[in-house]
C-alpha cells in the first residue's frame, strides 16, 4: 500500500495503544534459535536476519524498516541487494501479513537447555521477563550481581552483602556490608570497655555518665579551692582525704586568714565611700535652698510651673527641643527684673503645637501605611487576574478547529534529557477541535519514547480530551488520524503514520475524565533518523508534528 508522501515509505502502521504492555513485538539483531528452520522468505534481502518489521519493496523483496533506511542512507539512489533493481521509495508498503506470520514462529528460550520453553517469537521479551532462568540485576542498592530469577529470592534474604539486617544491640536495620562499621562507630547499645580500665563493659551512650562514676577515672581533690594540687582515683580519695588531712586543715586556715584581711580592706573602702556620700548629700541640700529661693522668685505666676512641667513631658521626645529648653532658660534670666513672661508663654506654645502637630502627622502616616498595604494587595491580584487572561487569550489565539494541529517544539535537546533522565517523560500539544462545537483533541509525545520505543523512538500519541459540546457529538470517535514529523528543508519529505479510531476502545469513547488513554505509535520515528546531520527534521533545536483528523462524514453541530 503506498503513502501519499513520497517519503513516507512507513505505510499505514495498525494503531496501538499506548497503555498496552502486551503488544508482539521482539529485539531486532538477536541470534534467535528458531523450533524449526527458519525460512528464506522471513529472512530480511538486506541483513539476513529475521525479519524485523517487514516492508516489501516494488521487486517483491522483503526487508527490515531498519535495513530500508540504512539501503536510503548509503546511497542516493538505493537499489535492491537481490536484484539490482533501484528501489522507488513510494512503492515500498509495510508488509502486515508477513509480519504477523514472523510474529507467530516459534523459538527456543535463549536459557536452554534449563528452560525448555517454546515462544512465539512476538511474546519472546514478554517470557524472558517471567523465565525463572533468566539472570537480572539484585534489587539491593550497590550490589552488581546477576542471579537466576528463581534464585533471587534466596540470594536477597541470606546470600547478599547489601541485605539490611538488623543490629543486634540497637535493633536498626543496617546494610550487612557496613554492620562492623556500625556497630563500633555509630551504634548507641554497642559494648565498650571504660577508658579508665576498671573492667566494667558499657553500652557507647553510657559511657560518659559512667566516667562521673567510675572508680578508676583520675578526679581532682575536694580542696582544690583551697590549694590542694592532688589528682587521684576516685575509689582512692576518701584514703587520701584521711591521708592529707592536717594539710588540707592548714590549707583552709590560710585561705580564711586572706579572706579576713581582704574583709579589712572592704570595709576601709566602705567607709570612705560613706564619707563621700554625706559630702554629696550637704551639696544636694544647698541645691534644694537654691532651687526654692529661684521657685519664690516665679511664684507671682502659678501658670509658670505648668507650663515648665508641660514642656519637660516633651523633652524625651526630641533632643531637638533640649536646645529649646536652654533657650527658654536663658530668656526666663534676662527677664527676672522685669518679670515679662510673655516670650516664654509664646515660644512655649510653639513647641506644644509642634509636637502636637507631629503626633497627628504620626497618626496619618499610620493610616497611610495600612491604606498602602490594601492598594498593594489589589494590585497584586490584579496582576495575576490579568497574566490568567493574557494566558487563556494565547491559548484562544493558537487554537485551531479545523481538525488540524501543526505543533513546534522547541528546545528539544533539553527536553530530551529531561525524559531520559526521568524528571519529564511526555509533553503535551496545545488542545485542537475538528470544529467550533467539534471534538476536543490534543497530541502527547514521549521525546525517549515509551513502550516498545523506549530509549529509541521518540512516541506520538493521539488524545481524545473532554470537552464543553461531548453530550451533542457521537460517540465513540471513529475518524482516520494521521500523524506526522514535518521536513523541514521544503522537499516534504515527512514522516507519516495513519490509523482509524477502533470503536471498541476505552480511547476514544466519550471522556469520563480530563482525556482520554493515548493512543498511537510507540515507534513513531528513531531518534537516529530524527537526529540524523543528513535530514532536516530538527532546525534551531525545533521540530514540527502534525496531526490530521478525517473529517469526512462528519456532521458540524
Amino acid at each position: 500500500m503506498a503513502c501519499d508522501e513520497p517519503a513516507a515509505f512507513s505505510g499505514i502502521f495498525t494503531r496501538q495503544n499506548s497503555a498496552s504492555t502486551a503488544s508482539l513485538d521482539f529485539e531486532p539483531d538477536t541470534d534467535y534459535k528458531f523450533v524449526e528452520t527458519l525460512e528464506d522468505r522471513y529472512k530480511c534481502a538486506y541483513c539476513h536476519l529475521v525479519l524485523h518489521n517487514p516492508h516489501q519493496t516494488g521487486c517483491g523483496h522483503r526487508f527490515c524498516q531498519q535495513c530500508i533506511l540504512s539501503l536510503r542512507e548509503l546511497n542516493a539512489v538505493p537499489t535492491c541487494p537481490v536484484d539490482k533493481e533501484t528501489i522507488k521509495m513510494h512503492e515500498v508498503f509495510k508488509d502486515n501479513c508477513c509480519k504477523r506470520e514472523v510474529l507467530n514462529l516459534h523459538v527456543f528460550c535463549k536459557n536452554i537447555p534449563d528452560c525448555s520453553s517454546k515462544i512465539i517469537l512476538g511474546r519472546y521479551q514478554e517470557h524472558l521477563q517471567q523465565c525463572l532462568f533468566e539472570r537480572v540485576q539484585c534489587t539491593n542498592d550497590g550490589c552488581c550481581d546477576q542471579i537466576l530469577r528463581k534464585d533471587l529470592k534466596e540470594h536477597l534474604s541470606q546470600h547478599c552483602k547489601f541485605r539490611e539486617e538488623m543490629c543486634q544491640y540497637c535493633k536498626e536495620y543496617v546494610m550487612l556490608i557496613n554492620i562492623k562499621n556500625h556497630e563500633e562507630n555509630d551504634c548507641p547499645d554497642y559494648p565498650v570497655p571504660c577508658l579508665q580500665n576498671c573492667s566494667q563493659i558499657i553500652m557507647k551512650k553510657e559511657i560518659e555518665k559512667h566516667h562521673t562514676v567510675c572508680p578508676e577515672a583520675e578526679v581532682d581533690c575536694p580542696y582544690k579551692q583551697y590549694g590542694c594540687p592532688v589528682k587521684v582515683k576516685r575509689g582512692k580519695l576518701a584514703e587520701h582525704e584521711n591521708s592529707a588531712l592536717r594539710e588540707h586543715m592548714l590549707q583552709i586556715l590560710d585561705k580564711n586568714s586572706r579572706l579576713e584581711e581582704q574583709i579589712s580592706d572592704l570595709y576601709k573602702s566602705l567607709e570612705c565611700k560613706e564619707i563621700k556620700i554625706q559630702q554629696l548629700a550637704e551639696a544636694i541640700k544647698k541645691c534644694e535652698k537654691e532651687f526654692r529661693q529661684f521657685t519664690q522668685l516665679f511664684g507671682k505666676n502659678s501658670n509658670l510651673m505648668v507650663s515648665t512641667q508641660a514642656l519637660a513631658s516633651h523633652l524625651d521626645k526630641s533632643a531637638r527641643l533640649e536646645s529649646q529648653v536652654k533657650q527658654l532658660i536663658q530668656m526666663a534670666n534676662q527677664q527676672q527684673s522685669k518679670l515679662d513672661l510673655r516670650p516664654l508663654f509664646d515660644t512655649i506654645e510653639n513647641v506644644k503645637q509642634k509636637i502636637a502637630l507631629m503626633e497627628t502627622y504620626d497618626q496619618r502616616l499610620v493610616v497611610l501605611e495600612g491604606q498602602s498595604s490594601k492598594h498593594d494587595l489589589q494590585i497584586n491580584s490584579h496582576k495575576a487576574q490579568l497574566n490568567k487572561n493574557e494566558e487563556r487569550f494565547k491559548l484562544l489565539e493558537g487554537t485551531c478547529y479545523n481538525g488540524k494541529l501543526i505543533w513546534k517544539i522547541t528546545d528539544y535537546k533539553m527536553k530530551k534529557k529531561e525524559a531520559v533522565e526521568g524528571r519529564v517523560l511526555s509533553i503535551f500539544s496545545q488542545p485542537f477541535y475538528t470544529s467550533r462545537c467539534g471534538y476536543r483533541l490534543c497530541a502527547r509525545a514521549y521525546l525517549n519514547g515509551d513502550g516498545s520505543g523506549k530509549g529509541t523512538h521518540v512516541s506520538l500519541y493521539f488524545v481524545v480530551m473532554r470537552g464543553e459540546f461531548d453530550s451533542l457529538l457521537l460517540w465513540p470517535f471513529k475518524q482516520k488520524v494521521t500523524l506526522m514529523l514535518l521536513d523541514q528543508s521544503g522537499k516534504k519529505n515527512h514522516i507519516m503514520e495513519v490509523f482509524r479510531a477502533d470503536p471498541n476502545s476505552s480511547s476514544f469513547k466519550r471522556p469520563d475524565g480530563e482525556m482520554n488513554i493515548a493512543s498511537g505509535c510507540p515507534r513513531f520515528v528513531p531518534h537516529t533518523v530524527l537526529e540524523n546531520t543528513k535530514n532536516t527534521y530538527i532546525r534551531d533545536d525545533t521540530l514540527f508534528l502534525k496531526v490530521v483528523v478525517d473529517l469526512t462524514d462528519l456532521e458540524e453541530l
